[in-house]
């Protein structure tokens, strides 16, 4: 039983793999013909690995500036880091993380079939984060064995549908229709950074697009977002590289030759990245739509799939640079402030920055154009730096390890369940819970009234 349950999370926990094998199921249920069936298969399959290769790329490209930074402006601090933080808490909670994510996954599904909360949650790996973060919450506040993994997977199927239910409205906007969802846990961020655009644009005469940028004839050429993004980063980099200085960066990359070459090379690299990443989106989104079909005429009746966060890249790729800088800004001024009040300094991580600050501003942007996406992005960086330092207490032992979670759901929920352990014990997180779920009921019976009136 337990090697069919870590098969199982292996494969969900394999991005490529589990959206590939959802669009399988779609296609055999609309009785597609076997060539259509592996055609659309494995161009799914093959959209998620390019994404991934890609995002890989740009963290690749990203690892050296976080250190050339750190080292350029002395600081040091906590670094928040998704894998760094998960990898230490599976040594002890791995068992329970893998049963957590499975069931949580099954209860994401039963939510979407009974109920107007049509997410099915299909980021497998921040599925597999949450789960874990989950484990360490619940175990600090006095559950084991198998109460554990009930209220973790309890947990875990509400959090997985409500996170991209809220998000909704801006992908709607954004896309036109109902027919993609966004499933990443940095959503409560995102949508702060959407509405925070939708006051801009209310309050705004004109709302221009970060799209829509009107350059000067002799820089028509920065209207292409390759471009453009990669000619930013490379004087970026290169400032960072001058202020560290050469012996730095040739201590840390003897491999990496000339210093300014180096660094004009790495923002080259982040550029192709997000080539790369906004390929594998366009790929993944002409297949994995019609094959989701099946599953939701079928299986679960007008669900909708939740994707990872580069899935809305595509939208609005000069929102995509904007965000990131505006969210790392954000990040800067909250180690500032940190530094001044004496608490904990969090730093800014690079990573989380990139692919959620560049998230924030493809929502800020949605609704109010550059100024949502320069605004949002900067107060998401402010929001991502300050709420990992709220979340290190309720943590544990893990609190004292030299990273933390990074993204917004992660720490809002692990914020609010780790206060109800310690402060009410068992009973205040099943009492939280028992709240979460009658507002999902509550909320389904309601609309089920209103579309029968």
């Amino acid at each position: 039983m337990n090697g069919i349950i870590k098969l199982l999370v292996d494969i969900a926990s394999q991005p490529a793999l589990l959206v590939a094998l959802i669009a399988l199921i779609g296609l055999v249920i609309q009785k597609k013909s076997t060539s259509d069936i592996i055609k659309g298969t494995l161009k799914t399959w093959i959209g998620f690995v390019v994404l991934s290769a890609g995002a890989d790329v740009v963290t690749g490209s990203l690892e050296p500036f976080g250190k050339m930074f750190q080292h350029a402006f002395n600081v040091q601090g906590v670094v928040p880091n998704n894998e760094a933080i998960v990898s230490m808490a599976l040594v002890e909670y791995g068992t329970t993380t893998a049963l957590i994510m499975f069931f949580g996954m099954l209860v994401n599904i039963l939510i979407a079939r009974f109920t107007k909360f049509k997410h099915i949650f299909l980021t497998g790996h921040h599925t597999l984060y949450m789960a874990c973060m989950l484990a360490v919450i619940f175990a600090v506040a006095g559950f084991s064995g198998l109460p554990l993994v009930v209220i973790g997977s309890l947990t875990l199927g509400a959090i997985m549908s409500l996170s991209p239910f809220f998000l909704q409205r801006y992908m709607r906007d954004m896309t036109g229709s109902n027919n993609i969802g966004l499933g990443h846990f940095g959503g409560i961020g995102y949508w702060l950074s959407g509405k925070i655009g939708e006051i801009i644009g209310k309050n705004s005469k004109e709302v221009v697009s970060t799209e829509d940028t009107n350059f000067p004839k002799g820089l028509s050429f920065l209207r292409d977002s390759t471009v453009s993004i990669g000619l930013t980063m490379m004087v970026i980099y290169l400032i960072v590289a001058l202020v560290a200085g050469p012996n730095f960066v040739a201590s840390e990359y003897p491999d990496g030759g000339n210093y300014i070459i180096f660094s004009l090379m790495k923002g080259a690299q982040f550029a192709a990245g997000v080539y790369i990443i906004l390929s594998g989106v366009r790929l993944i989104l002409n297949e994995i739509l019609p094959a989701f079909k099946g599953i939701s005429e079928k299986l679960v009746p007008n669900s909708i799939p939740a994707l990872d966060c580069p899935i809305v890249f595509t939208m609005a790729p000069n929102a995509v640079l904007i965000g990131f800088f505006s969210s790392f800004i954000g990040g800067v001024v909250s180690l500032i402030i940190m530094g001044l009040l004496g608490t904990t300094i969090i730093l800014p991580g690079v990573v989380p920055h990139f692919f959620c600050g560049a998230t924030a501003g493809v929502f800020g942007n949605a609704k109010g154009g550059r100024k949502g996406a320069i605004i949002g992005a900067f107060i998401h960086g402010i929001f991502i730096s300050f709420l990992p330092l709220f979340l290190m207490p309720v943590l544990g032992d893990l609190g004292f390890a030299n990273s933390t979670f990074s993204d917004a759901d992660f720490t809002i929920v692990g914020i609010l369940f780790g206060l109800l352990g310690s402060n009410l014990g068992r009973i205040g997180v099943v009492a939280g819970l028992i709240l979460v779920y009658a507002a999902i009921f509550g909320y389904s019976i309601v609309k089920k009234d209103e579309s029968e009136n």
